[in-house]
């Protein structure tokens, strides 16, 4: 929940804070770009030539590539709102890139990623770039088989297992979930998986395509299961932020909807930042290089963290309820209506 000592947050007040935030630095930029894609490739190479050691030790690389690919996916993620390079031209591009890398295409998710930011904690608008969630009363509602789908849906096992293999390396390579794309919106899924492909067949050529495989697949799964995660308990948490249309804000949605997910040092630089995520969804406009400083320098902005302990309980958690307003479990529904 939202806790501050400061007068109420405004639209008026946050948008006079932000502003020197939003602004991107070239420099920064491109020393991200240094410090993330060469350490990328080096430790992918790494893993490679381990493997005529051990696979084991080859696995051990395979965590730390798979890291820096959350990274990559978070220079993705910046330059699909803007706020990487001053350069329109340049976020595309570069954007497009770790699309390929990432098996997300740019442009395709660029558009469901925007809707999300602009419906996210409303109850009348779900179903598109957000985990999705049914109230109490919809659930009551359902026929026993919509109710093991949901359930199945929601299961750590799936979400984190399933889900996120499903996602990034099968459905993302088809042009599905988002309303009316855009002829270059859907190009860029073409595109993305031609180029993607193209990469599997030249480094498979050169090195084997089991031993691509065998390192790609792994670092792919794991960079994406991390990713769901940390979108999971950034907007499912007890007393997140879900109102209907007519009593939906963009503020309250953004700093009650949105935990501030506080990790250690070294995750908080492989994730981004992205911790700050009432202050992303707030201004999305902010590299995520100037989160950080945001959230120091701005006491209005400072909210109590989740931490990784408590929010396992997360998982707990499927059933939004209108009448509590916070997120509840199926088991506090009674064995009954389970």
């Amino acid at each position: 929940m939202f806790e501050s000592d400061s007068p109420k947050l405004t639209k008026q007040i946050w948008s006079r804070i932000v502003t020197k935030y939003q602004i991107a630095n070239t420099r920064k930029a491109v020393w991200q770009i240094v410090n993330t894609f060469v350490p990328f490739f080096v430790v992918w190479y790494l893993a490679y030539r381990a493997l005529a050691y051990s696979y084991w030790l080859a696995l051990g690389l395979v965590v730390l590539a798979a890291g820096l690919l959350m990274r990559i996916f978070i220079i993705q993620h910046d330059c699909g709102h803007g706020s990487f390079f001053k350069s329109k031209q340049a976020n595309d591009i570069l954007g497009s890139i770790c699309g390929v890398l990432t098996l997300t295409p740019y442009f395709h998710w660029r558009k469901a990623h925007s809707i999300h930011h602009a419906t996210a904690g409303n109850l009348d608008k779900r179903g598109v770039g957000d985990v999705y969630t049914m109230t109490v009363g919809e659930y009551l509602q359902a026929s026993k088989w919509e109710r093991f789908k949901y359930r199945f849906f929601r299961h750590p096992l799936v979400l984190l297992g399933l889900g996120p293999t499903f996602v990034f390396i099968l459905s993302q390579r088809f042009p599905v979930g988002l309303p009316q794309p855009s002829r270059r919106e859907l190009n860029s899924v073409y595109l993305t998986d031609l180029a993607a492909l193209a990469l599997v067949v030249v480094i498979g050529l050169a090195i084997g395509f089991r031993e691509f495989l065998i390192i790609y697949l792994p670092v792919s799964i794991l960079a994406a299961t991390a990713g769901v995660w940390l979108f999971y308990v950034q907007h499912q948490f007890e007393d997140v932020y879900w109102r209907r249309a007519a009593e939906w804000d963009y503020t309250a949605a953004a700093m009650e909807g949105c935990s501030y997910y506080k990790l250690p040092q070294v995750l908080q630089w492989f994730s981004g930042s992205i911790g700050y995520h009432h202050i992303h969804h707030l201004s999305p406009r902010i590299p995520n290089y100037h989160l950080q400083k945001c959230y120091d320098e701005n006491p209005a902005l400072q909210k109590t963290p989740l931490t990784f302990w408590p929010s396992l309980r997360c998982f707990l958690l499927g059933l939004w309820d209108e009448e509590k307003q916070k997120l509840v479990g199926f088991g506090d529904l009674g064995p009954a209506q389970v």
